[in-house]
């Protein structure tokens, strides 16, 4: 067999091909002429999708941040993936590997709008990032800004390379409540100074959901001759963006999150001007200038995961990030608008509802979060995160396409039953 033809094989028929996209597609033609807004309360479409899904009884999830689980149809795709890698073995190692590998990251790059040669496939969004600000071109001095309610990994690192490099780190507070995108511009200006290289931003905040206005962080900072890093582990596959409007010079995610791709797999954007300066975290032999492979040694790792981002990529453009995020929005207003104003319940997550999208974060006067987290699972069945820090003292609270209104009502009565 040629290697045109086994990699045809081994690819497989399109996922739009089974009976369940079929009606889906007929469901989603039936519907064509109703509004985002009108759709996303269309129960009958979601009660299809949710059909798609294998949940456990046992419990609600409503912590659907960390990890979205594969719907049947990618899954059962994954599995097939699994068997044959593993019935070709060294033979696919050898031959196809890296072409599939280069098929999906110009799928990546086709949904994110860039070009696929600013973009390589990473296993998370911490690798993503770690790789920038580990490969920066640091000098002694230079200063670099994020916030406090950054995630951890990336915080961590750049303490790491304050130690070894003599770096200086600035963390300001982003407000919970802007009145204004400017207000939470000028919290990142005001931080800025002549020796500022880098900074920062998530694109949404993981505890609080709170979506930040990345463009215009991004036109300031480079007014000031800063470069910016988004951490997108939240927004992508559940904002409908395009990270060339962003204008950032780095943008790395998560997959596992919201495309719902197999454990193991995120992306790395890099402006193609920035790779050439950029140190690789595992290093690469010799390549191209501005060639961003060199930024991509992973060593053997779990090939399938790579296979599989083509079908989740599949899945999610089948029901259409526009239908997605407004879906989402409506599951996360459902609940916060009927928990909003009852006395001792605190909301961690703006009030303009633009502002935010799945995720929200709510708390209780007088709990902790983790007797708030325990409460929900032990006694009421529900799934949720406990969030303790950084001026954030709550539950997040994440739903999923999947997550019925039902659900959410148990769990809205379940929080008045508890304040």
């Amino acid at each position: 067999m040629d290697k045109r033809t086994f990699l045809k094989n081994l690819m497989g028929a399109s996922l739009a091909t089974t009976p369940f996209f079929r009606e889906i597609r007929k469901l989603s033609d039936h519907y064509a002429c109703q509004s985002e807004a009108e759709f996303a309360q269309n129960e009958d479409f979601w009660a299809k999708i949710r059909q798609d899904y294998l949940l456990k009884p046992e419990y609600i999830n409503l912590e659907n941040g960390y990890y979205c689980m594969l719907p049947q149809p990618t899954l059962e795709r994954y599995l097939e993936r699994i068997r044959e890698v593993n019935y070709h073995a060294s033979y696919y190692m050898r031959t196809v590997q890296w072409e599939n590998k280069a098929k999906s990251a110009e799928a990546l790059a086709k949904l994110a709008h860039c070009k696929s040669d600013e973009l390589i496939i990473t296993r998370n969004t911490t690798e993503s990032l770690d790789t920038i600000i580990q490969g920066f071109p640091w000098k002694r001095g230079d200063e670099a800004v994020m916030a406090n309610q950054d995630y951890g990994a990336m915080l961590n690192m750049f303490k790491q390379v304050q130690s070894r490099q003599g770096i200086v780190l600035k963390a300001i507070d982003i407000p919970m409540n802007p009145s204004r995108d400017e207000v939470i511009v000028d919290a990142y200006r005001k931080a800025i100074t002549p020796k500022t290289r880098l900074l920062m931003v998530c694109h949404m905040v993981n505890i609080t959901g709170h979506i930040l206005p990345i463009r215009k962080i991004c036109e300031m900072a480079h007014s000031m001759g800063v470069e910016v890093m988004v951490d997108g582990a939240h927004a992508f596959a559940h904002l409908d963006f395009n990270i060339k409007e962003l204008n950032c010079d780095y943008y790395g995610t998560s997959l596992h999150k919201w495309l719902s791709v197999p454990l193991g797999a995120g992306f790395l954007y890099i402006k193609k001007e920035h790779i050439d300066k950029t140190w690789p975290l595992i290093a690469e032999g010799k390549t191209q200038p501005g060639e961003i492979r060199k930024l991509n040694h992973t060593g053997t790792h779990p090939v399938a995961t790579d296979l599989t981002i083509m079908d989740a990529i599949e899945y999610h453009n089948m029901i259409g990030i526009e239908r997605k995020e407004a879906r989402l929005r409506y599951l996360q207003n459902y609940w916060v608008d009927k928990v909003r104003g009852i006395e001792n319940v605190v909301l961690n997550t703006p009030t303009d509802k633009s502002r935010s999208c799945a995720i929200a974060n709510v708390g209780i006067k007088g709990m902790k979060p983790s007797e708030m987290a325990r409460s929900l699972m032990n006694d009421h069945n529900i799934w949720t995160v406990a969030i303790d820090g950084v001026g954030v003292h709550g539950c997040r609270i994440t739903p999923n396409l999947y997550t019925t209104t039902e659900e959410l009502d148990r769990f809205v009565e379940t929080i008045k039953e508890m304040v």
